[in-house]
């Protein structure tokens, strides 16, 4: 039987779009504003699969077709039952194969204008990673650079308020940044669904205003940032945050107060610079944590580990930040950073 075929430049003209996929498939990425309704759920996929390798294509086809024909059934007295005759559907699975085809084909059937995406979720990928490598060289991106604690996230959110483009790779990435950076109780995204939210992200820009962005490393906890946008940041111009030090303390104390209130999170993540610090230093933070001297120590990593890792990183990959317009705050609060974002081009 024939149906009707959709791509991806006419995604705009559906009422709904479906992910056929299993829940797991669906978790890891999926089209932005699909809803999911599986055909066969995560067991289902992996017992027809088995009998395929096992068994026989044949009996792994009669199996399909009966879990299929059921969970159909279910979606459209569940899920679908309200639904006007004018409803017009796009459907999609992994690559337009026959799991999305038997959703349209009922869907038809009933009288709806279901469509099947062309290529499915995979010709979607290949969308997005192609995009990927060629949106970030039309950006003007502006990259906020600084130290620890010198108030970058905070910059981009008023500059957000102020009606700025900004970027906010760190926001996507659930993640801030350093071996501190884990938020509490927020795990990342997948890489995939990271993605596909850049990706969105980088289409509302305007090419012709400028985009703010905060300096990063490759990889942003466990999260790897495109080639293409890594390799434009560092040929960019930068703006030079410089915060005093005791400002900066105070700055990343009240920005990070599950540490204070979890000290044992704390001595877990300076765990990690074992590979980089000596044993005996590692020990006297640790000692730090134990008597409530968080000033001290955020005072001791800054001097002895963030500092210095900074400029190293920095002046070996941005290559414009010599050229940099200095940004001068005397603070890091709300209203100070609001009058410096006022400030700036956009």
């Amino acid at each position: 039987m024939h149906f009707k075929v959709a791509t991806l430049a006419q995604l705009a003209q559906f009422d709904e779009i479906i992910d056929v996929r299993s829940p797991g498939e669906f978790a890891e990425d999926h089209l932005p504003g699909a809803i999911n309704c599986p055909v066969l759920d995560d067991a289902e996929r992996i017992q027809v699969g088995t009998l395929y390798k096992q068994v026989s294509p044949f009996e792994a086809r009669k199996l399909g077709a009966a879990l299929v024909a059921q969970n159909i059934a279910r979606h459209l007295q569940q899920q679908f039952h309200d639904r006007p005759k004018h409803w017009k559907p796009l459907i999609y699975c992994w690559r337009g194969g026959q799991r999305s085809a038997s959703m349209v084909i009922i869907f038809s059937q009933i009288g709806w204008a279901a469509h099947q995406l062309d290529g499915g979720y995979k010709q979607y990928r290949q969308q997005v990673l192609a995009d990927l490598a060629s949106l970030p060289a039309q950006l003007d991106l502006q990259v906020i650079c600084g130290p620890t604690g010198s108030g970058k996230s905070r910059l981009l959110d008023a500059l957000h308020r102020a009606g700025k483009q900004v970027l906010d790779l760190e926001g996507l990435a659930r993640h801030r940044g350093s071996v501190l950076g884990k938020l509490p109780d927020q795990a990342q995204p997948t890489q995939k669904w990271f993605d596909t939210q850049l990706h969105q992200a980088m289409l509302r820009l305007d090419p012709a205003r400028p985009v703010y962005i905060e300096a990063e490393s490759r990889k942003i906890g466990q999260i790897t940032l495109p080639d293409s946008l890594f390799a434009r940041m560092h040929d960019s111009d930068c703006l030079q945050l410089q915060v005093a030090r005791p400002e900066r303390v105070r700055f990343l104390l009240e920005d990070y107060p599950f540490y204070v209130s979890e000290p044992e999170r704390l001595e877990t993540q300076l765990g990690f610079l074992k590979a980089v610090h000596s044993r005996e230093q590692l020990q006297q933070w640790q000692a730090m944590i134990s008597h409530g001297d968080y000033a001290a120590l955020v005072e001791q990593l800054l001097e002895q580990h963030y500092d210095p890792l900074y400029t190293r990183s920095m002046h070996r990959h941005y290559h414009r930040l010599q050229q940099a317009v200095l940004l001068k705050p005397d603070s890091l609060q709300a209203d100070a950073l609001d009058a410096l974002a006022a400030s700036l081009p956009g």
